[in-house]
Protein backbone atom coordinates (compact mmCIF):
# COMPACT_ATOMS: atom_id res chain seq x y z
CA UNK A 1 0.00 0.00 0.00
CA UNK A 2 1.20 3.58 -1.11
CA UNK A 3 2.39 5.19 2.60
CA UNK A 4 1.76 1.92 4.64
CA UNK A 5 5.03 2.74 5.99
CA UNK A 6 4.11 6.12 7.75
CA UNK A 7 0.77 6.53 8.76
CA UNK A 8 -0.75 5.15 12.03
CA UNK A 9 -4.67 5.22 13.60
CA UNK A 10 -5.79 6.63 16.80
CA UNK A 11 -9.41 5.78 17.83
CA UNK A 12 -11.64 7.42 19.36
CA UNK A 13 -14.65 6.45 21.30
CA UNK A 14 -17.40 6.92 18.63
CA UNK A 15 -20.90 5.21 18.88
CA UNK A 16 -20.99 2.81 15.83
CA UNK A 17 -22.24 -0.59 14.57
CA UNK A 18 -19.53 -3.25 14.86
CA UNK A 19 -17.66 -3.58 11.74
CA UNK A 20 -18.17 -6.19 9.81
CA UNK A 21 -17.01 -8.71 7.14
CA UNK A 22 -16.61 -7.17 3.40
CA UNK A 23 -18.73 -7.64 0.78
CA UNK A 24 -22.72 -8.43 1.31
CA UNK A 25 -23.63 -8.76 4.80
CA UNK A 26 -25.24 -12.43 5.14
CA UNK A 27 -27.63 -13.02 7.58
CA UNK A 28 -30.09 -15.75 8.41
CA UNK A 29 -33.78 -15.00 9.04
CA UNK A 30 -35.95 -17.77 10.54
CA UNK A 31 -39.24 -18.86 8.71
CA UNK A 32 -42.70 -19.49 10.25
CA UNK A 33 -41.42 -18.66 14.19
CA UNK A 34 -38.65 -19.43 16.46
CA UNK A 35 -35.33 -20.36 15.23
CA UNK A 36 -34.44 -24.17 15.96
CA UNK A 37 -31.96 -26.89 14.72
CA UNK A 38 -34.84 -27.85 12.21
CA UNK A 39 -35.97 -24.09 11.45
CA UNK A 40 -35.53 -23.63 7.69
CA UNK A 41 -33.68 -20.43 6.78
CA UNK A 42 -33.36 -17.94 4.31
CA UNK A 43 -30.38 -15.78 3.56
CA UNK A 44 -31.01 -12.14 3.07
CA UNK A 45 -28.81 -9.62 1.54
CA UNK A 46 -28.11 -6.34 2.16
CA UNK A 47 -26.55 -4.09 -0.26
CA UNK A 48 -23.40 -2.31 0.16
CA UNK A 49 -23.79 1.34 0.86
CA UNK A 50 -23.33 4.27 -1.64
CA UNK A 51 -20.07 6.06 -1.67
CA UNK A 52 -20.37 9.55 -2.23
CA UNK A 53 -16.97 11.64 -2.77
CA UNK A 54 -17.28 15.45 -2.41
CA UNK A 55 -14.09 17.14 -4.08
CA UNK A 56 -12.90 20.36 -2.23
CA UNK A 57 -11.49 23.42 -3.47
CA UNK A 58 -9.00 23.74 -6.62
CA UNK A 59 -10.12 20.17 -6.97
CA UNK A 60 -12.64 18.40 -9.45
CA UNK A 61 -14.19 14.89 -9.22
CA UNK A 62 -10.63 13.38 -11.13
CA UNK A 63 -8.71 13.75 -7.78
CA UNK A 64 -10.81 10.67 -6.44
CA UNK A 65 -9.92 8.28 -9.68
CA UNK A 66 -7.80 6.12 -7.92
CA UNK A 67 -9.91 5.55 -5.02
CA UNK A 68 -13.39 5.41 -7.17
CA UNK A 69 -11.14 2.70 -9.49
CA UNK A 70 -10.43 0.79 -5.57
CA UNK A 71 -13.78 1.19 -4.27
CA UNK A 72 -15.43 -0.53 -7.49
CA UNK A 73 -13.21 -2.87 -7.60
CA UNK A 74 -14.42 -3.90 -4.43
CA UNK A 75 -18.00 -4.37 -5.19
CA UNK A 76 -19.17 -0.47 -3.71
CA UNK A 77 -21.51 1.90 -5.59
CA UNK A 78 -19.56 5.20 -6.18
CA UNK A 79 -20.55 8.56 -7.41
CA UNK A 80 -18.20 11.83 -7.13
CA UNK A 81 -20.43 15.03 -7.94
CA UNK A 82 -19.42 17.90 -8.99
CA UNK A 83 -18.92 20.63 -6.41
CA UNK A 84 -19.89 24.13 -7.27
CA UNK A 85 -17.59 25.96 -4.72
CA UNK A 86 -19.76 29.00 -3.78
CA UNK A 87 -20.70 28.21 -0.24
CA UNK A 88 -21.24 25.68 2.63
CA UNK A 89 -25.42 26.10 2.19
CA UNK A 90 -25.40 26.33 -1.41
CA UNK A 91 -23.32 23.60 -2.10
CA UNK A 92 -24.83 21.10 0.24
CA UNK A 93 -28.05 21.54 -1.57
CA UNK A 94 -26.36 21.01 -4.34
CA UNK A 95 -24.95 17.62 -3.08
CA UNK A 96 -28.91 17.25 -0.88
CA UNK A 97 -30.32 17.14 -4.65
CA UNK A 98 -27.79 14.24 -5.70
CA UNK A 99 -28.23 12.05 -2.57
CA UNK A 100 -32.08 12.55 -2.91
CA UNK A 101 -31.92 10.73 -5.65
CA UNK A 102 -29.71 8.10 -4.07
CA UNK A 103 -31.71 5.08 -2.35
CA UNK A 104 -30.09 3.93 0.33
CA UNK A 105 -27.47 4.09 2.65
CA UNK A 106 -25.06 6.61 1.98
CA UNK A 107 -21.49 7.17 3.23
CA UNK A 108 -20.41 10.98 2.64
CA UNK A 109 -16.43 11.38 2.45
CA UNK A 110 -15.45 15.03 2.05
CA UNK A 111 -11.80 16.34 0.97
CA UNK A 112 -10.58 19.63 2.40
CA UNK A 113 -13.45 22.43 2.07
CA UNK A 114 -15.66 19.12 0.69
CA UNK A 115 -16.17 18.45 4.77
CA UNK A 116 -17.71 21.32 5.30
CA UNK A 117 -20.40 20.46 2.63
CA UNK A 118 -20.97 16.76 3.47
CA UNK A 119 -21.24 18.30 7.30
CA UNK A 120 -23.98 20.16 6.74
CA UNK A 121 -25.48 17.99 3.42
CA UNK A 122 -25.37 14.69 6.00
CA UNK A 123 -27.42 16.44 9.09
CA UNK A 124 -30.91 14.90 9.83
CA UNK A 125 -30.36 12.66 6.98
CA UNK A 126 -30.91 8.55 8.23
CA UNK A 127 -29.46 7.43 5.30
CA UNK A 128 -26.42 9.00 5.43
CA UNK A 129 -24.64 6.25 8.04
CA UNK A 130 -21.29 7.71 8.40
CA UNK A 131 -18.88 11.10 7.84
CA UNK A 132 -15.42 10.94 6.12
CA UNK A 133 -12.91 13.61 6.49
CA UNK A 134 -9.92 13.34 4.40
CA UNK A 135 -7.75 16.46 5.27
CA UNK A 136 -10.69 18.28 5.87
CA UNK A 137 -12.58 20.79 7.54
CA UNK A 138 -15.20 19.68 10.29
CA UNK A 139 -16.82 23.44 10.94
CA UNK A 140 -19.54 23.53 14.06
CA UNK A 141 -22.49 25.81 13.68
CA UNK A 142 -21.21 29.32 13.47
CA UNK A 143 -17.07 28.65 12.21
CA UNK A 144 -15.69 28.96 8.89
CA UNK A 145 -13.08 27.14 7.03
CA UNK A 146 -11.21 30.14 6.97
CA UNK A 147 -11.23 30.84 11.15
CA UNK A 148 -10.53 26.90 11.44
CA UNK A 149 -7.50 27.46 8.74
CA UNK A 150 -6.12 30.22 10.91
CA UNK A 151 -6.86 28.79 14.66
CA UNK A 152 -3.48 26.54 14.07
CA UNK A 153 0.26 27.89 12.35
CA UNK A 154 1.35 26.15 9.17
CA UNK A 155 -0.96 26.80 6.23
CA UNK A 156 1.31 28.38 3.51
CA UNK A 157 -1.82 28.80 1.36
CA UNK A 158 -2.78 32.78 1.11
CA UNK A 159 0.82 33.25 -0.39
CA UNK A 160 0.42 30.95 -3.61
CA UNK A 161 -3.26 32.05 -4.15
CA UNK A 162 -4.40 34.16 -7.53
CA UNK A 163 -7.62 35.90 -6.80
CA UNK A 164 -9.55 36.86 -10.03
CA UNK A 165 -12.47 39.15 -9.56
CA UNK A 166 -15.45 39.25 -11.80
CA UNK A 167 -18.85 40.69 -12.26
CA UNK A 168 -21.75 38.20 -13.97
CA UNK A 169 -24.24 39.75 -16.24
CA UNK A 170 -26.77 41.21 -13.65
CA UNK A 171 -24.68 40.39 -10.67
CA UNK A 172 -22.47 41.23 -8.35
CA UNK A 173 -18.81 41.48 -8.05
CA UNK A 174 -17.12 37.96 -7.09
CA UNK A 175 -13.46 36.90 -6.40
CA UNK A 176 -12.76 33.38 -7.11
CA UNK A 177 -9.16 32.04 -6.01
CA UNK A 178 -6.91 29.72 -7.69
CA UNK A 179 -3.87 28.31 -6.81
CA UNK A 180 -0.67 29.65 -8.63
CA UNK A 181 0.41 27.11 -11.39
CA UNK A 182 3.73 27.31 -10.59
CA UNK A 183 3.07 27.10 -7.28
CA UNK A 184 0.48 24.40 -7.54
CA UNK A 185 2.57 20.99 -6.53
CA UNK A 186 4.83 22.59 -4.15
CA UNK A 187 1.73 24.06 -2.01
CA UNK A 188 -1.04 21.33 -2.96
CA UNK A 189 0.48 17.88 -3.91
CA UNK A 190 3.86 17.39 -3.21
CA UNK A 191 4.16 14.19 -2.69
CA UNK A 192 2.46 13.49 -6.05
CA UNK A 193 4.43 13.30 -9.36
CA UNK A 194 5.24 16.34 -11.22
CA UNK A 195 3.38 15.62 -14.77
CA UNK A 196 0.79 14.09 -12.29
CA UNK A 197 0.51 17.33 -10.21
CA UNK A 198 0.88 19.69 -13.32
CA UNK A 199 -2.64 18.22 -14.97
CA UNK A 200 -4.16 18.81 -11.57
CA UNK A 201 -3.28 22.51 -11.70
CA UNK A 202 -4.47 22.77 -15.11
CA UNK A 203 -7.89 21.28 -14.49
CA UNK A 204 -8.20 22.81 -10.85
CA UNK A 205 -11.50 24.73 -10.08
CA UNK A 206 -11.65 28.05 -8.29
CA UNK A 207 -13.60 28.17 -5.25
CA UNK A 208 -15.57 31.32 -4.40
CA UNK A 209 -13.24 33.43 -1.81
CA UNK A 210 -16.56 34.36 0.21
CA UNK A 211 -17.17 30.37 0.52
CA UNK A 212 -14.18 30.09 3.27
CA UNK A 213 -15.79 33.15 5.25
CA UNK A 214 -19.23 31.88 5.55
CA UNK A 215 -20.52 30.17 8.87
CA UNK A 216 -21.50 26.83 9.12
CA UNK A 217 -24.87 26.53 10.21
CA UNK A 218 -25.14 22.45 10.89
CA UNK A 219 -23.03 19.95 11.86
CA UNK A 220 -23.41 16.31 10.71
CA UNK A 221 -20.34 15.00 12.59
CA UNK A 222 -22.08 15.96 15.91
CA UNK A 223 -25.19 13.12 15.13
CA UNK A 224 -22.84 10.74 13.60
CA UNK A 225 -20.07 8.39 13.45
CA UNK A 226 -16.79 9.81 12.13
CA UNK A 227 -13.63 8.45 10.36
CA UNK A 228 -10.59 10.99 9.90
CA UNK A 229 -7.37 10.96 7.42
CA UNK A 230 -5.43 13.77 9.10
CA UNK A 231 -2.22 14.96 6.61
CA UNK A 232 0.75 15.78 8.41
CA UNK A 233 2.64 17.24 5.77
CA UNK A 234 -0.24 19.91 4.76
CA UNK A 235 0.46 22.96 3.44
CA UNK A 236 -3.29 24.25 3.44
CA UNK A 237 -5.00 23.11 6.63
CA UNK A 238 -2.37 22.67 8.93
CA UNK A 239 -2.48 18.83 10.76
CA UNK A 240 -2.84 20.90 14.01
CA UNK A 241 -6.07 22.31 12.91
CA UNK A 242 -6.69 18.88 11.21
CA UNK A 243 -6.42 17.11 14.74
CA UNK A 244 -8.39 19.20 16.70
CA UNK A 245 -11.35 19.05 14.30
CA UNK A 246 -11.07 15.70 14.24
CA UNK A 247 -10.65 15.09 18.28
CA UNK A 248 -13.39 17.18 18.99
CA UNK A 249 -15.65 15.10 16.48
CA UNK A 250 -14.59 12.30 18.59
CA UNK A 251 -13.57 10.66 15.00
CA UNK A 252 -11.69 7.36 13.71
CA UNK A 253 -8.26 9.16 13.20
CA UNK A 254 -5.57 7.82 10.64
CA UNK A 255 -2.82 10.42 10.40
CA UNK A 256 -0.22 9.98 7.27
CA UNK A 257 2.88 11.90 6.28
CA UNK A 258 0.99 13.44 2.80
CA UNK A 259 0.30 16.35 1.37
CA UNK A 260 -2.61 17.75 1.29
CA UNK A 261 -3.77 15.80 -1.95
CA UNK A 262 -3.57 12.42 -0.52
CA UNK A 263 -6.22 11.03 -2.01
CA UNK A 264 -4.31 11.26 -4.93
CA UNK A 265 -0.82 10.44 -3.51
CA UNK A 266 -2.27 7.52 -0.93
CA UNK A 267 -5.39 6.24 -2.59
CA UNK A 268 -5.13 2.63 -0.96
CA UNK A 269 -5.04 4.34 2.35
CA UNK A 270 -8.07 6.21 1.99
CA UNK A 271 -9.84 3.55 0.05
CA UNK A 272 -9.11 1.20 3.46
CA UNK A 273 -10.65 4.07 5.77
CA UNK A 274 -13.68 4.69 3.64
CA UNK A 275 -14.25 1.20 3.23
CA UNK A 276 -13.56 0.79 7.20
CA UNK A 277 -16.47 3.89 7.82
CA UNK A 278 -18.66 1.83 5.41
CA UNK A 279 -18.86 -1.54 6.73
CA UNK A 280 -19.37 0.02 10.22
CA UNK A 281 -22.25 2.00 9.15
CA UNK A 282 -24.58 -0.54 7.56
Amino acid sequence: MAGSSNWRKRSFPTAVVPAVAAGLVLASVAVGGAASATTPTVTVERARPTIVLEHGAFADGSSWSAVITRLRADGYPVIAPANPLRGPAADAAALRSVLDSVKGPKILVGHSYGGSVISAAGANDPEVKALVYVAAFLPAPGETALELTNKFPGSTLPDALNPVTYTPAGGTATTDLYIQTDKFRHQFAADVPAAQAAVMAAAQRPIAQSALAEQATTAAWQEKPSWDIVTTQDLNIPAAAQLFMARRAHSHITEVAASHSVAVSHPALVTQVVEEAAKAGR
